[in-house]
């Protein structure tokens, strides 16, 4: 068997060695660590291998918590000490800022962290009745694979949610449609657990006593979704508490239904608000654009703070839970928002928005090509002085800080991680670009 040492991880969480100048990711390896592989798929320019033996193990190995590790792919870094995830991912970043965009930030921001088990309050659980063992699978994909895993726990997820996948289990098991069953939507707020049920046919008689008695025993809220997630429906109790989280240093409650994109680490969204805010320093006097701005999660903070906000987002139904969250939270005068595809923006449709005195950005992954295309350089008075951007892929964001730097003539101030999805291989990070000639004060 070959021997190899590792040198990093890749974006799966995997081990990098090298054997002839040919890359090799090694699942479950470590960096610095000298370990035995063994290849399963063998290119011209890498291979990918399993781990076979760690002859030298790194102090920062710790035994998973999970029993599913290694099978389930919701995880993938549950054998890494809990700090040494946070500064591989900062390298992650590092890496891609360096030798995708070409690009290097002034200063390290401290990293973002919060609990690191329990933690998951979002999530897409898929179904799957597996005839073999006569039963229904509810969970996530196994790695790299469109099977269920057979899980029965989960200790990333919310607690409350973790205990619901063995009753889970057998509620779908129960109904008549357990075959056209095919995912559940977990959402976890302040105030009630709820889940969606993706179902592909009408509920029968039976199947509704059955979801109802379900949902009375264990104290959850049940929504079912028959088509696209703007379908989603609550049906029991029809009475009761809302989906919210709030937002306690801005004063701030935001409800949500359970398939809208809100961030799953509460604890970590909190801090995220708090250091966004920090850096983008939005003043009274200020008009600020929040571009992918969702339910306004960072647009309402900000008019909290007396800036006047545009959020824009191509999602109709986040962008009127948005307008109905600023009506609520007393902010209907100072945050306004609209529909638009930032995928085609436009220097055009930029301009449209008005004045932007200060610029937010946090877009899926895909990045946010268009707009920091369509932007102003940094030398032209109608620029945005600051541009806060808010990244869920590094690659994404490092071509589009090298067009901010290399293009736009951004400086660029800062960069730090953010470990919103502990135990997996996602990297959020944040990132400050400045259109002023002197350093500001972060």
């Amino acid at each position: 068997m070959p021997i190899g040492v590792i040198e990093a991880l890749d974006a799966e969480a995997r081990g990098i060695a090298r054997e002839n100048g040919k890359a090799i990711f090694i699942d479950g390896a470590l960096p610095g660590e000298t370990v035995e592989y063994a290849s399963y798929r063998a290119k011209s320019r890498y291979e990918q291998a399993r781990l076979v033996r760690i002859i030298h193990p790194v102090a920062a190995r710790v035994t998973p918590r999970c029993p599913h590790f290694g099978v389930c792919g919701g995880c993938a870094m549950q054998h890494l000490e809990y700090a040494a995830q946070t500064a591989v991912k900062q390298r992650v970043l590092e890496d891609n800022l360096r030798h995708i965009g070409r690009v290097r930030a002034e200063m390290v921001l401290s990293p973002i962290q919060g609990p690191a088990w329990g933690y998951r309050r979002k999530a897409r659980l898929g179904v799957r009745r597996v005839r073999k063992k006569d039963g229904t699978l509810v969970g996530f994909h196994e790695k790299r694979s469109s099977y269920i895993a057979d899980i029965e726990t989960c200790p990333i997820l919310y607690p409350a949610a973790s205990a619901l996948l063995l009753p889970l289990r057998e509620l779908i098991d129960g109904l008549s449609i357990r075959e056209r069953l095919p995912q559940v939507e977990v959402a976890a707020g302040d105030q009630c657990l709820a889940l969606a049920l993706r179902i592909l046919e009408p509920l029968k008689t039976a199947d509704a006593s059955r979801l109802r008695a379900f949902a009375d025993a264990h104290r959850v809220t049940l929504y079912l979704q028959p088509g696209g997630p703007e379908s989603v429906r609550r049906f029991h109790p029809l009475p009761g508490p809302e989906l919210d989280y709030a937002l306690p240093e801005f004063d701030l409650r935001m409800s949500f239904q359970p398939t809208d994109f809100t961030q799953v680490n509460h604890d970590v969204n909190r801090v995220l608000v708090r250091r966004v805010l920090t850096l983008l320093e939005p003043r009274p006097s200020e008009a600020v654009a929040d571009l992918f701005c969702g339910l306004g999660n960072f647009s309402l903070p900000i008019a909290r703070r007396g800036a006047r906000v545009t959020g824009v987002e191509g999602n109709a139904g986040l962008v009127e839970r948005a307008c109905a969250a600023a009506e609520s939270n007393g902010l209907a005068g100072g945050a306004r928002f609209a529909v638009a595809n930032l995928f085609a923006a436009t220097p055009e449709s930029m301009r449209a928005l008005g004045r932007i005195d200060k610029c937010l950005i946090d877009p899926p992954r895909e990045g946010a090509l268009a707009v920091v295309k369509s932007l102003p350089s940094a030398r032209e008075e109608e620029a945005p002085a600051r541009i806060v951007y808010v990244s869920c892929n590094p690659a994404t964001l490092a071509r589009d800080a090298a067009i901010l730097v290399h293009q736009k003539a951004y400086r660029f101030l800062c960069a730090g991680v953010v470990n919103m999805f502990p135990h997996t291989a996602h990297t959020e990070s944040i990132a400050v670009f400045d259109a002023a000639l002197r350093r500001r004060a972060i």
